[in-house]
């Protein structure tokens, strides 16, 4: 069950504090004082990671390759999020939403969050920190960031930074937001970044230039039912506000660029790329195998499914965690 934790105030990297910060969270197994891994989300995910209804239900549970008959699990909706987490989403100080007076926030905010809450559930040192995409983000942040604090570091179809390419995409769906409107916009933002996130080559051999009954491509009709999805579940104005978070990911900004900072990290790292992966392609991943010092030559999961892989390829991802986690 999930459980909504206020924490106090937060006061973000650009100044401003961010009053009555709450945070929602899951937990699975028990704590043994050293057996706790934090598994973070992407853009769109929530806390709920295993489970008949969790994202990741078929890597995370008992006996699979995040044993929870083993392991303490604790998954945190993200900071800026609309699943419990304070956000665009929540009321603001004067009791209306947030809405677009949201303020301003980054991956390193999004950590210190999570932080507070690692701090209120009175763990000292996660045995792991395991991320994909935007929650790979934070993985290697927190390594970077607290070292002494994650002794394994599992990172997914992430990278060290934002690349322009990625900035491109995630402010052009933002804009779509801003001048359609919120539910038309994201729908059509959602149509966007699901393109990103399948392969060219499964979209050709799923739909190539089938046409439908109604006159759509099969390939369309297919976009137009994830957007709509995401519009039922999801707030467009968290939805800019965590791509704005994913632009300002640098973990080389402000300590001596990219090399010095990954030189921080002590944590055992296993590093995975989807080797069809457009959208994080796999030489960002070969960065972070190549800088950080404690990590294993990369794992390259074999996917059909683009970005979306290591969200897909539960045997692949599920036995790369479980090598991590026992040994």
């Amino acid at each position: 069950m999930t459980t909504i934790q206020p924490l106090g105030d937060l006061t973000l990297e650009g100044g401003e504090v961010l009053p009555r910060l709450e945070v929602a969270y899951d937990t699975w197994g028990e704590f043994t004082g050293d057996n706790a891994v934090l598994v973070l989300h992407a853009l769109t995910g929530d806390s709920i990671v295993a489970g008949p209804d969790g994202w990741w239900n078929q890597v995370v549970g008992p006996g699979l390759g995040i044993d929870t008959d083993r392991f303490f699990v604790v998954a945190a909706n993200i900071l800026g999020g609309c699943k419990g987490t304070t956000g665009p989403a929540s009321p603001g100080p004067d009791g209306r939403v947030w809405g677009n007076r949201f303020p301003a926030i980054t991956v390193r905010d999004q950590v210190a969050a999570e932080l507070m809450l690692t701090e209120h559930l009175g763990i000292d040192r996660w045995h792991a920190v395991i991320g994909g995409s935007a929650g790979g983000m934070r993985a290697v942040e927190w390594a970077v960031t607290h070292p002494e604090r994650v002794e394994r570091l599992f990172l997914l179809a992430s990278s060290a930074y934002a690349s322009a390419e990625q900035i491109a995409w995630t402010s052009t769906q933002a804009d779509i937001i801003r001048a359609a409107g919120p539910e038309a916009g994201l729908e059509l933002a959602r149509r966007i970044a699901h393109t990103t996130y399948r392969s060219e080559a499964e979209l050709a051999e799923r739909f190539g230039r089938e046409v439908q009954a109604d006159g759509q491509f099969a390939v369309q009709s297919y976009l137009q039912h994830h957007g709509d999805k995401l519009v039922k579940r999801f707030d467009a104005w968290s939805y800019i506000v965590l791509g704005d978070a994913m632009n300002s990911h640098d973990v080389g900004r402000g300590r001596g660029g990219l090399e010095s900072a990954l030189g921080r990290v002590t944590a055992r790292t296993v590093v995975a790329a989807i080797d069809s992966d457009r959208l994080y392609p796999p030489y960002q991943q070969q960065e972070l195998a190549d800088l950080i010092p404690t990590a294993e030559p990369l794992a390259v999961v074999h996917s059909p499914h683009g970005h979306d892989g290591f969200l897909i390829e539960h045997e692949q991802v599920g036995a790369l965690a479980r090598a991590l986690l026992e040994h």
